[in-house]
């Protein structure tokens, strides 16, 4: 495996990136066809709402559990804050949101006091501003 930086950290699974999405928009899109050609009849329309839960189902299914892990990183790097910053920046882990968290969890020990000041007193909430600041990447392999 490639070291990860900011600009191969994304992650994509293939299967369901680039095959199941897909497949569930062109079923979609086929339904809704087929609805219209069929003349607007129920049976059509049972079609389209059932290609249409399917599609976002299975969309929400991978936003509930990219929350989720977001939840996780969140408790993960409050535990690694009482463990690495100095007592004055600790306190101010309170005032973070979501997004510094899981932007600032990719910064090093040595590197994150001086991130974590600079996000907090420059208000900086954009997660990419925030990454691209990062100059000793601190790698996420297990990600959902």
């Amino acid at each position: 495996m490639s070291e990860q930086n900011f600009t191969n950290h994304g992650k994509f699974v293939p299967l369901y990136h680039f095959f199941a999405l897909p497949m569930l928009i062109i079923n979609f899109g086929w339904s809704i066809y087929r609805w219209i050609v069929a003349g607007f009849s129920i049976g059509g329309l049972e079609w389209v709402l059932t290609a249409a839960a399917l599609f976002w189902g299975v969309l929400y299914g991978r936003l509930f559990a990219l929350r989720v892990q977001d939840r996780l990183i969140r408790l993960e790097e409050r535990l690694r804050y009482e463990r690495i910053l100095p007592e004055e920046l600790r306190w101010r882990a309170d005032e973070l949101t979501t997004d510094q968290f899981i932007s600032l969890r990719f910064a090093s020990d040595e590197e994150l006091p001086a991130l974590m000041r600079k996000v907090l007193d420059d208000k900086l909430t954009e997660r990419k501003a925030i990454k691209q600041l990062i100059k000793n990447w601190r790698p996420d392999y297990l990600r959902a």
